[in-house]
């Protein structure tokens, strides 16, 4: 029996989802058919262009740029602020209509899942009828539209959910591969970035299908590993199961595109104890705990840099992630303006892990003022350090973390029955307009 699986994108999620919401609200007009976007503020250089209409297309407007960029291209623009909760929602019921249809779903973002209807199509007059019931439903029911790719794998089925929009069903077989998607650019090409395109230009690889007859073994001698995966796909080579549980996570990040550029510590350390919230947060309610803490940086020139530190303890609280990605901040920041900051938190683990004090190298939080923080770092040992001495800094250091725990559970609380934004601590807010 051949495998049977659907790809499902959500068209434009953002922007859809607001426009539903909206909608729903009594709005007489959908910003889906007007030039418009979500990204921010058009009144300031804020933030980038998370998702557009399709007449925002039209004006050469793309996903990823400059909200300031989009602007220029199109002076009548309307731009709307990002509502993360408002897509979680939408999110969820958007699953939970595919999950009605078949019983492996594999969501792989908010808005696209995979869906194994091998041998359900014999339920239906044809391979595609499903595909036409779930847009049906969820166009009628949820407001708006996705996109559907049917094939034997998840990667021809993504590619065929990609070919046109919106509101489409395309099929992707292997016996259509040559026909449908062999003359595509090689960019088309799943997996492909930027970097290895320029590379497969300069092999003079310029369609899919160019790399499709191509040898695999020069394709590896220039690309390695990368290269192998890229001729498979070409040839819609794919045996990834769709997976009804996804793999637990690796890490936790957030970052931000900032209003305006930050130009000193103090700024930048108001933004990093907001994320430290989110982040810290989520690992909360996934009963996680990190290992090792990562701060990424974007400067005005969009050079991307980061510096990561591994910790002898496992913390999944505000305080740990704040003081020591300001720490790492500090370190390998070089005063050059940033209008991106992130953090990450990597080697996860289920167990927690006590901060130890060590003699040589003891970091104590010295001052706290208006989001920024001093630090003092002793180096050596301090031989006047008596024994009594240091139990007391230890049981000091174990009662302060305790207290961090208990405000940290206690904000969660709140925020999780009155909402992310009815509590925060004192100087958590992002830089000032």
């Amino acid at each position: 029996m051949r495998r049977l699986i659907y790809h499902i994108d959500v068209n434009s999620a953002y922007l859809s989802w607001e426009a539903t919401e909206q909608l729903k609200n009594g709005a007489e007009q959908d910003i889906r058919k007007i030039p418009s976007i979500i990204g921010g503020d058009t009144s300031q250089r804020k933030g980038v262009v998370l998702a557009k209409s399709v007449p925002a297309k039209a004006f050469g407007i793309h996903t990823g740029e400059p909200v300031a960029d989009a602007l220029k291209k199109c002076p009548s623009l309307q731009s709307f602020s990002p509502n993360f909760s408002l897509y979680k929602k939408y999110s969820r019921q958007f699953i939970a209509v595919l999950k009605k249809y078949a019983p492996v779903v594999e969501q792989v973002s908010i808005d696209e899942a995979y869906l194994d209807m091998s041998g359900l199509h014999y339920f239906y007059e044809n391979e595609i009828e499903a595909a036409q019931y779930i847009q049906k439903e969820i166009r009628e029911e949820l407001g708006f539209t996705v996109n559907v790719g049917v094939s034997s794998n998840k990667l021809l089925a993504k590619m065929a959910s990609d070919f046109e929009k919106p509101d489409k069903i395309h099929t992707l077989f292997p016996e259509e591969i040559e026909r449908k998607m062999w003359p595509l650019p090689i960019r088309n090409l799943f997996f492909t970035g930027a970097s290895a395109a320029n590379k497969l230009h300069a092999l003079g690889i310029k369609t899919i299908g160019d790399l499709a007859v191509s040898d695999k073994l020069f394709i590896q001698a220039h690309l390695k590993s990368q290269g192998e995966t890229l001729w498979n796909y070409a040839n819609g080579i794919d045996e990834s199961p769709v997976k009804a549980v996804r793999d637990e996570q690796k890490g936790y990040g957030n970052s931000i595109t900032l209003g305006k550029d930050v130009t000193d510590y103090e700024q930048a350390a108001r933004v990093l104890r907001q994320l430290s919230e989110t982040v810290a947060r989520r690992l909360r309610q996934d009963n996680l705990f990190a290992r090792t803490i990562d701060v990424e940086i974007k400067d005005c020139y969009f050079h991307k840099r980061s510096h990561q530190r591994n910790l002898d303890f496992s913390t999944n609280t505000t305080d740990d992630l704040y003081r020591n990605s300001c720490r790492l901040f500090q370190e390998f920041w070089d005063g050059t303006p940033l209008r991106l900051l992130g953090i990450r938190c990597t080697k996860l683990t289920r167990e927690k892990r006590e901060e130890k004090m060590c003699e040589r190298r003891n970091l104590n939080l010295s001052q706290e003022k208006n989001g920024q923080l001093q630090f003092c770092l002793e180096q050596e040992k301090i031989p006047e350090q008596t024994a009594v001495e240091y139990q007391e800094a230890k049981g000091q250091n174990k009662e302060r973390h305790k207290k961090m725990e208990q405000l940290d559970l206690a904000l969660d609380k709140i925020k999780n029955k009155y909402g992310e934004e009815s509590v925060g601590r004192a100087g958590a807010f992002f830089l000032e307009k």
